[in-house]
């Protein structure tokens, strides 16, 4: 399992790409994608709502549970990714390319996400590449 080193990481295993004109993408590690199991379901913050750091903006269910998926930053949901909705097992399949899960401008970026290598310390997943 990699941690792709361009992506930066919360200590609740979302990844956030580096902000294109002010607006990010967001989604789960393959590590979190793993431990949850097969998802079967996806709830995801409404193009518009305004998501904050560390606090839950949706939810994630798969086969063994149901997740709360938190957001690593503050800002403004611009999109959502309707593929995933309609077939939610794209997180565990493609967790960095095609699961991801909305993107949102960025009002405030938190001073605790990861780097890749820091991630991987802090998940026990294999060295990232």
């Amino acid at each position: 399992m990699s941690n792709p080193q361009q992506l930066r990481y919360s200590k609740e295993h979302e990844w956030l790409s580096v902000a294109e004109d002010g607006v990010s993408t967001v989604g789960i590690t393959e590590f979190a994608a793993n431990a949850l199991g097969d998802v079967v379901y996806v709830q995801l913050p409404e193009v518009g709502d305004t998501v904050t750091a560390g606090e839950t903006c949706g939810e994630l269910e798969s086969t063994k549970s149901v997740s709360d998926l938190y957001s690593p930053v503050t800002g403004e949901v611009t999109e959502i990714n309707q593929d995933v909705v309609d077939d939610p097992a794209l997180v565990n399949t493609a967790p960095f390319e095609g699961g991801w899960l909305f993107k949102v401008r960025i009002a405030e970026e938190p001073k605790d996400l990861l780097s890749a290598a820091e991630y991987t310390e802090f998940s026990g997943s294999d060295s990232a590449s």
